[in-house]
């Protein structure tokens, strides 16, 4: 009920994507303003380059206070310094309030940033669902295992609701709700198999995004324009009577620009503007997850009707213990030997073809690949030289990029190939 009537008092944004599924990439690109390979951070647990600044540290050189309440997974702490709100306890409310009580004309930023519903999931009231009425998403394959973590992942969800309903509480509480910009995201899709982590269709790479700002933004308001999470340390700086273009991140990308990748999007929040992006990127780098078998990079331009996805070693199995070692897919497993359009579906989640192509108009399920379809070939051909632009602009070397992954996690040992399949 709190995030639905954040909705109702704000504008929900239909179209927002993070440029990377796993969960320390999409937050540096949500605080950088940045896209993954140009700051860094494009493996999971890294850390962007030496110099490399955040919005913590612009709007701290502007006079707020900035802080953080929940989990971190970002790096190094001179780019982010910020003030580490109760650790990394989403719980600890009393010091939520605290922050934000404690100066009452200094301006101020907060990241609550809650660990719901990240897997395993074992919280939130668990009466609330029953497994046998629940309806199952039909790109997930319908069995009792399946059923039964939809319902806890489903009450996690209901944990992080009650979470965002005391923080606007709070917010009410200290006089500050009227004149706070609230804006609500997650990491990424769920960790189901074709459930969006780890992968780069829409379930993974389109997130659920609310905006609310009482006198700004129209209650009950909607928008489709398409925007990504390097859009929105601009559009806070903005929000905050700052240019984003007169900003240096500290991190260049292959053309020596050292601005934003993101661009505002206040207008669209203000209801002035309807469009924004014409084409999104997103990537996806396997090398470095606890748990993955080979390399297997992936990368997606999509705009508003197609998505085109290249995956750069389709010779290599896709595996990832998250995913293929976690239930419900051994089930699906299991049942496939009885079931030929089951099997066909585990077999395309570890053996990819090298391009994948989707009109997401007809098939918003992205099941129909239409990359070797000649009335397709143009669709394909303009979305593989943006994203070959891109790459690029970002100093992507592809596969290259893929094996040096390791180099941007600080502190971790490397992993056998043997070791990753435990």
């Amino acid at each position: 009920p709190n995030l639905d009537q954040l909705r109702q008092e704000g504008m929900s944004l239909t179209h927002m994507f993070t440029p990377a599924t796993t969960c320390s990439p999409s937050r540096h690109a949500l605080y950088t303003g940045l896209y993954c390979v140009r700051s860094g951070a494009y493996p999971n647990h890294t850390q962007v380059f030496e110099g490399t600044q955040s919005f913590f540290r612009y709007l701290k050189d502007a006079g707020y206070r900035v802080g953080l309440q929940g989990k971190t997974h970002v790096g190094p702490p001179k780019s982010f310094p910020y003030e580490h709100v109760a650790g990394k306890n989403p719980d600890d409310f009393p010091a939520t309030r605290e922050f934000l009580s404690r100066d009452k004309e200094q301006p101020w930023l907060l990241v609550f940033a809650s660990n719901d519903p990240h897997s395993p999931w074992n919280r939130g009231p668990k009466e609330l669902h029953d497994p046998e009425q629940i309806t199952v998403p039909p790109y997930l394959y319908d069995n009792p295992t399946t059923r039964t973590l939809l319902c806890d992942y489903y009450r996690e969800i209901h944990k992080l609701d009650a979470q965002v309903g005391r923080l606007m509480k709070m917010l009410d509480q200290t006089k500050q709700r009227e004149n706070t910009l609230v804006l609500f995201v997650s990491e990424q899709g769920s960790s189901f198999p074709y459930g969006g982590k780890w992968s780069l269709y829409d379930n993974g790479i389109r997130i659920a995004t609310l905006a609310r700002w009482p006198g700004k933004i129209a209650p009950g308001s909607t928008s489709e324009a398409m925007v990504q999470y390097v859009d929105v340390v601009p559009t806070f700086l903005e929000a905050a009577g700052i240019d984003p273009k007169t900003i240096d991140t500290g991190c260049p990308d292959a053309d020596g620009n050292t601005g934003f990748d993101g661009r505002s999007f206040l207008s669209v929040l203000l209801g002035q503007s309807r469009e924004h992006r014409e084409v999104i990127f997103s990537q996806h780098t396997t090398v470095g997850i606890n748990g993955y078998k080979a390399p297997y990079p992936m990368r997606a331009a999509r705009d508003r009707r197609f998505k085109y996805i290249r995956n750069l070693a389709p010779e290599n199995e896709y595996w990832i213990n998250g995913i293929h070692g976690a239930e419900p897919f051994p089930s699906w497993v299991r049942d496939s030997k009885s079931d030929p359009s089951l099997a066909a579906r585990v077999r395309f989640l570890s053996h990819r073809p090298a391009e994948e192509l989707y009109d997401l108009e007809i098939d918003p399920l992205e099941t129909q690949n239409l990359s070797d379809d000649p009335d397709y070939a143009e669709v394909q051909r303009k979305l593989s030289q943006s994203l070959d632009e891109w790459m690029r602009q970002q100093g992507d070397q592809g596969m290259e990029t893929e094996l040096a992954a390791h180099d941007r996690q600080p502190g971790r040992r490397r992993r056998s190939a043997e070791e990753n399949r435990d």
